[in-house]
């Protein structure tokens, strides 16, 4: 009954909001359509593929949470072990999460114990812009680490500067359904003409124990989830200091800083099989990061220089107390140091040159009796050209990448190795060089056209070393090992018509216009030296370069917005993915071409939305066809597909009285999940939410 109040409440608010915009509607319909334009541009002519969502887009379509924004976008694949605390990693066409790389404001995020970020840390309530690059596009004033990536998703969160000194503050408090809480604080000010702080915090705190439907043979039982309690909080500190003025008023040099912590102790639920879900998994997660960025431009605009540094420590601190003599408890700490520099000459309108140098150090320690505090240098540098000039452009860069292994403790043997006489020894280092080429045609249109067509073909050889779980995991990891090399080829067609309306006498009206962009790409990519895990014997497993993968791909993406009428858009966006992964490592092998585990054949989204000037509406859904939850598609372990629909309302109410003054910027949402109460799994025997709600109250001032 407490959530029915709650869920009541707000749909009495938005109904409540039966008052005009006024002005404030006409500014900030001017300020989405720059927005949508500059995207679209970026989209457009970007020589490899690329997806955006800012802030605008994932309210008019009702996105919810990470998961949900990453599912909207074409050839992801994303894991997740249900509820709100449950661990999501991000893949992209077939590659696997290793080969991911997810940047937070500009510099990479770190993991060298299982090489798989976690990207349920990361609230979209922070979040400004969200872009994912497969392979490498036209933006070559990057870091020699990002490049080292066969995709990255890059998350902003200081794009926004007050153009006032006066403090900015919101906040807003979620609430939903398995006992999810969470408020969030945020406070923005312009200290002076060149300094802006920021500074916010979080918290989240769910019980998690949705019902789920278990099918087990032909009983059907309804059973709630177990062990699954949530308790996270994270809590930056941001500084943005404009460093110097041009004769013109641009700044020349600009500085970043971001302090940052993020603490989750939670319970882990485990597999649903034969009606057991028994488990007292907890682990309990911690990161600390200081990172900053400089950047600088000379007074010709020729040169550009940007610096970047970097420190981080997490701890991951797992047990079960179902184990016997709590055997399987332990610690993990990890630490990196990291910096870059990159260097960028525009000797024209049509050249650009970058190269771009990084060091990282990462180790790794442990509560085990086997750990060998292993840690790593690496040293990457790059260079980078790209022309842009009439029609084309296009993009080389070549890659050096240099990794030094080391341990810090020597273990002569292990019992129960594989391979006692290599036990203890560090890992191979690693070298290589890795090229790409890009390049984009314009077909039809000028660049300022409302029909443009454009054509585009990319390239990239890149790889990834061994993670440490991989390396040197008791009972598991090889030393051995070589990096997993991975190739990749697309080709494929970006094209946009704009159209605006007219007002009967000639005159050209902003409203009434519609804005249509399509993306589609087709793409081969290839693993080579791909690490598996093989059993040696019942009690021990290792870790072999063995297989190979080939992939074979479409995917496409459609926007649109339609301007009405003042105060009214229709927005559209929709993705469609075709995957085929399969295992190409022995042909004499019962098992080969089958379809890689948990990659779908067929994926896809579509949202539509409806801003108007009583209560904004988005119904969205998302899905995918059957999978299977290992390589060898034994009986049993077919994962069924599924369509999960949604519906999002909400609403900004302007005019409200309290206590005698009026306020402005309160914002009500409400989130119904899973709409149609759908049964399904993303990982195989951990079931998925059904059917739920969430209400968000936030209050800008």
């Amino acid at each position: 009954m407490k959530a029915l109040r709650i869920f009541c409440l707000g749909g009495l608010l938005l109904l409540y909001a039966q008052v005009g915009m006024g002005q404030d509607t006409i500014r900030t319909e001017h300020l989405q359509e720059v927005k949508v334009n500059a995207r679209q541009y970026r989209i457009l002519t970007s020589t490899s593929p690329l997806q955006l969502l800012d802030k605008g887009d994932m309210l008019r379509l009702g996105v919810t949470d990470m998961a949900d924004a990453l599912h909207r976008m074409p050839g992801i694949n994303l894991r997740d072990y249900g509820g709100a605390g449950g661990m999501k990693t991000v893949a992209v066409r077939g590659f696997g999460a290793g080969h991911t790389g997810v940047s937070y404001d500009g510099v990479l995020l770190s993991e060298c114990q299982g090489g798989e970020i976690d990207v349920s840390r990361y609230s979209l309530d922070q979040v400004q812009t969200l872009r994912l690059t497969i392979g490498d596009n036209d933006d070559i004033f990057i870091s020699a680490r990002q490049a080292s990536v066969a995709a990255l998703l890059a998350i902003e969160t200081m794009s926004e500067i007050p153009i006032d000194q006066q403090p900015h503050l919101s906040t807003q408090l979620q609430v939903g359904s398995f006992g999810y809480v969470s408020p969030y604080l945020r406070y923005v000010q312009r200290l002076s003409d060149r300094f802006t702080l920021q500074a916010m915090g979080e918290y989240t705190y769910a019980e998690n124990n949705y019902p789920f439907i278990l099918h087990n043979g032909k009983y059907t039982t309804h059973e709630r989830r177990t062990n699954s309690r949530m308790n996270s909080g994270h809590g930056e500190l941001n500084m943005h200091w404009m460093m110097g003025r041009r004769s013109d008023g641009m700044s020349r040099s600009q500085l970043w800083a971001k302090l940052y912590y993020y603490d989750n102790d939670r319970q882990l639920p485990g597999i649903v099989r034969f009606y057991t879900d028994v488990t007292a998994e907890q682990l309990h997660d911690r990161n600390a990061f200081a990172q900053a960025r400089w950047q600088a431009r000379s007074l010709d605009d020729r040169w550009m220089l940007k610096v970047q540094a970097k420190m981080n420590w997490a701890s991951s601190a797992y047990q079960d107390t179902l184990v016997a003599n709590r055997r399987n408890d332990a610690t993990y700490w990890q630490r990196e140091y990291y910096t870059s520099a990159a260097l960028m000459w525009m000797p024209d309108d049509g050249w650009a040159v970058d190269y771009s140098a990084d060091w990282m150090m990462n180790s790794l320690n442990s509560t085990l009796a086997t750990d060998l505090r292993p840690y790593r240098h690496g040293i990457l540098q790059s260079l980078s050209v790209r022309y842009a000039k009439g029609r084309w452009v296009a993009l080389a860069r070549m890659l050096a990448s240099v990794y030094l292994n080391s341990v810090g403790r020597k273990i002569e043997t292990q019992p129960g190795s594989a391979n006692p006489a290599k036990a203890g020894q560090a890992a191979k280092d690693a070298r290589r060089l890795s090229p790409s080429l890009s390049l984009s045609y314009r077909l039809l249109g000028n660049g300022t056209a409302s029909d443009e067509l454009y054509l585009r073909a990319s390239y990239k050889d890149i790889f990834r070393v061994p993670t440490f779980n991989e390396n040197y995991f008791f009972h598991y990891g090889s030393s051995d090992l070589k990096p997993e090399k991975t190739r990749q080829l697309n080709i494929g067609l970006t094209w946009k018509k704009t159209s605006s309306g007219d007002g009967g006498n000639g005159e050209s009206l902003r409203y009434k216009g519609w804005n249509i962009q399509a993306t589609l790409d087709g793409y081969c990519n290839r693993v080579t030296d791909k690490i598996v895990g093989v059993p040696y014997n019942m009690f021990v497993w290792r870790t072999v370069n063995l297989a190979r993968v080939d992939v074979v791909g479409v995917d496409a993406s459609l926007r649109g917005f339609w301007q009405m009428a003042p105060g009214q858009q229709l927005s559209l966006q929709g993705s469609y993915s075709y995957q085929h992964v399969v295992n190409h490592t022995d042909r004499s092998s019962r098992y080969y071409g089958n379809q890689v585990a948990y990659i779908p054949l067929h994926s896809g989204s579509i949202a539509l939305g409806w801003e108007n000037p009583w209560v904004n509406v988005s119904l969205h859904g998302q899905g995918m066809s059957k999978r299977w939850a290992n390589n060898e598609h034994y009986d049993g372990t077919e994962v069924d597909g599924y369509w999960d629909m949604g519906l999002t309302l909400y609403r900004q109410l302007d005019g409200l009285s309290l206590l005698g003054k009026s306020l402005r910027g309160v914002k009500v949402r409400m989130d119904v999940k899973n709409l149609l109460s759908e049964q399904y799994e993303l990982v195989g025997h951990y079931p998925m939410p059904r059917c739920s709600w969430m209400l968000s109250i936030g209050y800008n001032f």
